[in-house]
């Protein structure tokens, strides 16, 4: 998963660009300045542009100002290591209430009240990247068969947005029949990385490894990890692992190419932004790339 907390502060983006890109009055822009949403500037950061798209997007939805601001207050206090709750989350509204989505997760963003929320694209990349099915020792292929009901279990109650709580009961007994379970594993690590449990996620990744070396979506998982503690060599290595499991893997040639960009690695930086750009044309993460690798290209032909 593409994690917006990673994107790279490059060059900035001029008043009047940002006006156009979002297309939004001039007075509009001024009063976001002046609630706080974003620091009074005339040259935009990457992180500021989302954080505008976000409220753009909220403004559209009718969603007072001081809704969004108690929402901001709300999160900083519950997410100690967010700075830009509009840039580093997806923020949206059911009718008049505000919800924030965290990797993939759906939460109530005054009470802290978590739920997962369907994401029809985030299940088929759990179901495209299933990992092995790990015989356990001694061959049980009864234990084998319930591990897996259990894993199917836990995945469908995602789909249906049950709290994490109930699909993280299925992903437990599912790893209880079959200790070597990488599915199971890894959505037990990634929901430990949600509630912010970093040690714990590691654990479970790293087993998901063990279980299945070829499991392309838990070394991802472990880049991110590492890439957001700020272990850099460690986030490159399965970031790189994951590519080579599967060339495809888009989402980590983009984290591959943010980490460049962070380490003044410019070259390797654009070379994984094309290569991103060729798999991914069209998304809404693919005009972001192509201005981050715009804007490289420029500062290489400056020098």
């Amino acid at each position: 998963m593409v994690t917006t907390e990673a994107v790279a502060e490059t060059a900035g983006y001029a008043r009047e660009e940002v006006r156009r890109m979002l297309a939004v009055s001039e007075r509009q822009l001024k009063a976001w300045q002046r609630q706080g949403f974003v620091a009074e500037s005339e040259v935009f950061g990457f992180s500021d542009l989302l954080a505008l798209k976000t409220l753009k997007k909220l403004r559209d939805l009718h969603i007072a100002p001081t809704k969004i601001q108690r929402a901001i207050a709300s999160l900083r206090r519950m997410l100690t290591d967010v700075d830009q709750p509009l840039a580093q989350l997806r923020i949206t509204a059911e009718g008049r209430n505000l919800t924030v989505h965290v990797s993939g997760d759906k939460m109530e963003p005054i009470s802290g009240q978590l739920l997962f929320d369907f994401d029809a694209k985030e299940i088929e990349k759990l179901r495209a990247f299933p990992g092995k099915r790990a015989a356990l020792p001694g061959g049980s292929e009864g234990q084998e068969q319930k591990s897996e009901h259990w894993f199917q279990r836990g995945l469908a109650l995602e789909e249906q947005g049950a709290p994490v709580a109930d699909a993280a009961d299925a992903y437990r007994r599912a790893i209880e029949a079959n200790p070597h379970a990488p599915g199971a594993l890894v959505n037990m690590g990634t929901i430990s990385f949600r509630m912010r449990k970093l040690r714990e996620a590691e654990d479970y990744y790293l087993r998901a490894v063990q279980s299945d070396p070829e499991y392309a979506l838990a070394h991802f998982n472990l880049g991110n990890l590492f890439d957001e503690q700020g272990r850099v060599e460690e986030a490159r290595g399965y970031y790189l692992t994951a590519i080579r499991l599967n060339p495809r893997y888009a989402d980590a040639y983009f984290n591959l190419a943010l980490l460049c960009e962070r380490n003044n690695e410019v070259l390797r930086a654009i070379g994984y932004w094309q290569t991103y750009l060729k798999l991914d044309s069209s998304s809404s993460w693919a005009r972001a790339a192509r201005k981050q690798l715009e804007r490289l290209k420029r500062t290489v032909r400056s020098k």
